[in-house]
């Protein structure tokens, strides 16, 4: 995040980063340019103060909670305020992943939003399970960029940040409509005329079953983490 915020943008870019409440303070927060707090609110929605001085928001999202809430959560946000999103990329823990076979699900959620794949933490992992985990998306025609993170950077931080949209999911974009049923009686037939009923279209995780909980559902994250600090 540092790395982009210096070498990414216009000298006279103002970026601020949006960290989570629940991100404990670390060290190298103090190289991160103009840092406010945010938390996710029941919605679920979010909860921040709006650097008025910025040009450019950095959203880093919570580690621990599902990403799929925090898109939500930001897409109201944003839409309210009239913004408009850059890039979504996913920081891929390449170690973990790999250790973890039933977080490929998480991370399929994660690069459904996003417009870069960044993997990372690459040290021994083999070079099979790195190309087989990219083919998963590329056999899949995903758009997104694959790049690697070396000692934490990445190799061009002004095309990582390029406003070009490649991102499976429509979020984040202007509303698209789909066609919910056609009907077409016999007068209709007779004069060449057809009724299409249309809804706007649904992401394919935020759909929720009638009780509320989401149709195709992720791992929690945090099973597979370390706890936090008490």
């Amino acid at each position: 995040m540092a790395d982009l915020t210096s070498d990414g943008l216009a000298p006279d870019d103002v970026p601020a980063v949006l960290l989570s409440e629940g991100e404990d303070p670390d060290p190298l927060d103090a190289a991160l340019p103009g840092v406010v707090r945010w938390r996710l609110v029941p919605g679920p929605g979010v909860e921040v103060e709006f650097p008025a001085e910025a040009t450019h928001l950095f959203i880093l999202a919570d580690g621990r909670l599902n990403p799929v809430d925090q898109v939500e959560g930001w897409k109201g946000w944003l839409e309210a305020r009239g913004l408009k999103v850059a890039r979504v990329l996913c920081v891929v823990h390449c170690q973990l992943a790999e250790k973890h076979p039933k977080l490929i699900a998480w991370y399929e959620a994660c690069i459904h939003y996003s417009d870069v794949v960044l993997l990372s933490r690459r040290d021994g992992v083999s070079n099979k399970w790195i190309g087989d985990f990219r083919r998963r998306f590329e056999d899949r025609y995903h758009p997104c960029l694959f790049e690697f993170v070396k000692a934490g950077k990445v190799a061009n931080p002004a095309l990582i940040l390029t406003a070009e949209a490649r991102r499976m999911a429509h979020v984040f974009d202007e509303q698209e409509w789909v066609v919910v049923d056609e009907e077409d009686d016999e007068e209709e037939q007779e004069a060449g005329e057809e009724e299409v009923e249309m809804k706007p279209e649904e992401d394919h995780y935020f759909e929720r079953r009638n009780g509320g909980r989401r149709v195709h559902e992720i791992p929690n994250i945090a099973d597979f983490l370390p706890p936090r600090p008490a």
